[in-house]
């Protein structure tokens, strides 16, 4: 009789958990267990999910009383309610979870659940924290050791002892209702006969405190993996707006100096200098973008050229071999701007008579091939090896395309001493998303 009733108690912990399991699989409770302060509809909503999964565990109880009864879970579910979702989302749940036991004469059902209910209502308001809920051990000997030491934080420690004794008085109010009014008004898993086991009486406490346990354990960790992904997508979102919004300073000084040189000799020449780096700076302040029309990508790149020509003269010609089934493709937001860049600082700028600087685009395959390629002074071979990590506008290139794309695209250059340079960009075709039409005015 002993073994078989710690079996039940054995198996009313994997109901808890598997039912935990259930819960946190559904994006709405998932999402719900994420805030923590609710409307008032949000918190029926909360109740009544509670009432569907833990109240059908009683109805089973109460419909297969010789079979089943480890799936009868209302005590603590209504007080998980309480703890999760606060005093409405208890007191709710426990009145409707108690539904199929008051069907089945268990008259004490109602108002113990409900007060349960409000006990975890009462466990969440008097948290210092609201994640101290989600912190609950049953193993109080830590807790009563992390009281006594000196730097810890006792409020804390005291609230979880007081957490854990609310739920085993949940507990002994149950039992004591058995004891008072039989087993037909309210059910327990308590040892039967005038002298039950002192273990066994010890292993229905232990059992409901682990009950409780289990599914904040489990709803915890899904939402702190919720959480990392959160902080990661912020992260990713962060270093994206960092690396997009770098600009060689170098290039805005020239820039500059050049309009300075021109106001005197061609202001007509000098305020289309301006012009064009207004829109080239615009675009630097669109972080938020992280994608564009590769025609918006191409627009930025021929101010930008315009500008450098403007140094250079006629030394520095621009080849655009673009397919023009490309331009409404997205693009990674300013990619093509560092490593034109380069091409005229690090391949072109050195030689006397100039070079050239190309740039194509083609789809083949689902994918949006980027081409730069120049006719400069090339890249060392030593260099090119660790161009990705060490080079400042590719490796930021590199990165930005790491962030949107994981490993889904390619970057490659080519390279030789004299023979100029060639980054060619591989990534999957994004079609822009379709321009809603106005409405017309009749």
């Amino acid at each position: 009789m002993l073994d078989q009733h710690l079996v039940v108690l054995l198996v009313k912990l994997a109901v808890a958990a598997s039912l935990a399991s259930i819960m946190v699989r559904f994006g709405g409770f998932k999402r719900m267990l994420m805030r923590e302060e609710r409307t008032l509809e949000q918190r029926l909503k909360l109740a009544l999910g509670f009432a569907v999964m833990f109240g059908s565990g009683v109805a089973i109880r109460v419909v297969t009383p010789t079979g089943y009864e480890a799936v009868d879970l209302g005590l603590e579910a209504s007080m998980l309610a309480g703890m999760v979702g606060g005093y409405v989302a208890g007191l709710a749940s426990g009145i409707l979870i108690s539904i199929p036991a008051m069907a089945n004469a268990e008259f004490l059902s109602m108002p113990l659940f409900a007060a349960a209910g409000v006990l975890g209502g009462l466990l969440r308001d008097c948290a210092p924290d609201p994640d101290e809920i989600w912190r609950f051990s049953p193993f109080f000997d830590l807790s009563v050791f992390r009281f006594f030491r000196k730097r810890h934080d006792r409020r804390r420690t005291a609230f979880q002892l007081f957490l854990l004794l609310v739920v085993v008085f949940g507990e002994f109010l149950r039992w004591s209702l058995e004891e008072i009014f039989g087993t037909k008004a309210i059910f327990g898993l308590h040892p039967g006969g005038p002298q039950p086991h002192p273990l066994m009486i010890v292993a229905v406490y232990i059992t409901t405190l682990f009950a409780i346990t289990l599914p904040l354990k489990i709803w915890n960790n899904a939402r702190n993996e919720t959480k990392l992904e959160t902080q990661a997508r912020l992260l990713g979102e962060a270093r994206l707006q960092a690396l997009t919004s770098q600009i060689n300073p170098h290039f805005l000084f020239n820039t500059l100096n050049s309009v300075s040189s021109l106001i005197r000799t061609n202001p007509d020449q000098a305020r289309a200098v301006v012009y064009k780096l207004s829109n080239i700076l615009r675009k630097l302040l669109r972080t938020s973008e992280s994608f564009s029309p590769l025609r918006d990508e191409l627009a930025l790149i021929e101010d930008y050229m315009a500008i450098e020509m403007v140094r250079f003269g006629d030394k520095l010609r621009f080849v655009k071999e673009v397919d023009p089934e490309t331009l409404d493709r997205l693009a990674p937001s300013m990619i093509l701007q560092p490593l034109v860049e380069n091409s005229i600082k690090h391949g072109l700028a050195g030689k006397v008579e100039g070079g050239m600087v190309r740039i194509g685009s083609r789809l083949a395959g689902g994918r949006l091939i980027l081409l730069v390629e120049d006719d400069g002074a090339g890249i060392p071979e030593a260099r090119l090896a660790t161009l990705l990590e060490q080079g400042i506008g590719v490796s930021n290139v590199n990165e930005r395309l790491k962030v949107l794309f994981g490993n889904d695209y390619r970057m490659t250059i080519d390279s030789r001493p004299g023979g100029g340079t060639r980054t060619e960009i591989e990534v999957p075709e994004l079609a822009p998303a379709p321009q809603q039409t106005a409405p017309t005015r009749a």
